[in-house]
């Protein structure tokens, strides 16, 4: 019997508990990207505080920052132990739009058999409460922990962590550890555990093109003016080839090719053309020339629109020439790519492909650098195995094709890698209307976590011991 048995069970006896508790923390409404409702975000620091202080943590804080406060707190057990920093956001995306979700609000969690719905739930409101649960169960059968845990907790993810970098700059001593238990990074299906490894990083874009002083009548001055929303089309269709690569001037030299323990990390991912027609609903799949679909959507660069707006959109007819077009894109980028080279790769290729007809303003939005962490770390085999208990197979190491730039926030400034897992599933709609948490795989994650943390922990005592 393992000797974390008891926590395993005191886990599954309260699970109705863990679930009551996170439909609590998915009420509130903490979208961080809207200033109306900045009191529901301090609403949800202030939840998590309180769900520290009643694990009997010490040092609770909410920190203040420029936007959004930090939640910390922490259990020292003993200076002999590993120190694991946990970290989570508490913040969410928008619920927009909300005609298309199938429940009577978004911030009314709704249980429909092994699902909770909820936006947040997933992303990552229910992996936050995995790691609570976690050490609730510990310890409530040993009052004590197999090793040290400092937690944090930011409120401003989902826009891009404006203030993470000041913040770790301001606290390095505080948050002094071994490693981070980042739960933010997913699973590739129910019965496919999974530890990532490498992420992509962000490049965010607002290019708006301005022509005429106003709008114009498309009769009257039609074939006159060079119209702005069709001049973006041009701009925007002209950044990809026909093989899906990045035309921006020597884009690809900062990319680093894929090494052979890359592709058979990547080989052993089980996602097919078909699985991804079935997710995805679209007729028929397009990448890179060159690379394979895991390749291409894990690990090679990536240029993508996410809004376009000109002119007249309402119902029925109306024949202007607008003056304006905006465009907001970005840029998924690979280790070894650096946000400020990529930005002058932009606005070079804009300068030199943009028509003298109109005058344009490029606004970047804060993203993230991409980010490798080593797969051998002590840490990571300990999550692996733990994984491996729970779900009764070994995990799968991947690649991730999105971005989550406090990995590589910590590794510059605290000098720590992370552990990069999670319980979130391709179809579990995060972002998007219906967000969905399973909670049978949500319920393996936090045996997962228990284990995690005896194994790591044993594992370093005897190291050092050694």
């Amino acid at each position: 019997m393992q000797v974390y048995q008891k926590a395993l069970d005191y886990a599954r006896s309260h699970y109705d508990q863990f679930t009551q508790a996170l439909i609590s923390f998915t009420s509130i409404q903490s979208v961080s990207t809207d200033p109306e409702r900045k009191r529901q975000v301090i609403d949800a620091a202030r939840w998590l505080a309180t769900k520290l202080e009643l694990l009997e943590c010490s040092n609770v804080q909410i920190i203040p920052t420029n936007m959004h406060p930090v939640v910390y707190g922490e259990k020292m057990i003993d200076s002999k132990l590993p120190t694991v920093l946990v970290y989570g956001h508490y913040d969410v995306q928008p619920e927009d739009p909300v005609s298309l979700w199938n429940t009577d609000s978004p911030f009314k969690p709704v249980l429909s058999g092994d699902m909770l719905i909820a936006r947040g739930v997933t992303d990552m409101k229910g992996q936050v409460m995995a790691g609570l649960a976690a050490i609730e169960s510990i310890m409530a059968v040993d009052q004590t922990l197999p090793v040290n845990v400092k937690f944090i907790y930011e409120g401003e993810e989902e826009i891009g962590s404006p203030s993470i970098h000041d913040f770790l700059m301001c606290h390095r001593e505080l948050l002094r550890a071994d490693i981070v238990l980042n739960l933010d990074a997913g699973m590739l299906a129910p019965d496919i555990p999974t530890i990532t490894y490498a992420l992509r990083g962000l490049s965010y874009y607002e290019l708006t093109i301005f022509g005429p002083k106003t709008d114009l009548h498309s009769g009257i001055f039609g074939g006159i003016i060079d119209n702005p929303a069709m001049v973006l089309c041009k701009l925007l269709s002209a950044m990809k080839d026909e093989n899906s690569r990045i035309c921006l001037p020597d884009f690809y030299n900062d990319v680093v090719e894929l090494t052979e323990s890359d592709r058979i990390h990547l080989r052993a991912m089980p996602q097919t053309d078909d699985v991804l027609l079935e997710q995805t609903g679209v007729p028929k799949l397009k990448g890179e020339t060159g690379y394979s679909r895991v390749e291409q959507n894990t690990a090679r660069p990536t240029l993508d629109i996410h809004g376009l707006l000109s002119g007249f959109t309402g119902k029925g007819a109306k024949t202007v020439i607008p003056s304006w077009a905006m465009a907001k894109f970005s840029m998924r980028t690979v280790p070894n790519q650096t946000p400020a080279i990529i930005d002058d790769q932009l606005r070079s290729f804009i300068a030199e492909h943009a028509p003298d007809t109109v005058t344009w303003e490029l606004k970047t939005y804060k993203g993230g650098y991409p980010a490798y962490c080593d797969p051998s770390h002590p840490a990571t085999q300990a999550m692996s195995a733990a994984l491996a208990e729970a779900w009764g197979t070994d995990p799968v190491f991947k690649r991730e094709g999105a971005s989550i730039p406090i990995v590589t926030e910590m590794q510059n400034i605290l000098g720590m890698d992370s552990v990069l897992s999670g319980f979130a599933l391709p179809t579990d709609n995060m972002h998007a209307p219906n967000e969905t948490l399973n909670l049978e795989v949500w319920k393996k994650g936090i045996a997962a976590v228990i284990a995690f943390f005896y194994i790591y922990g044993k594992s370093a005592v005897e190291k050092k011991s050694i």
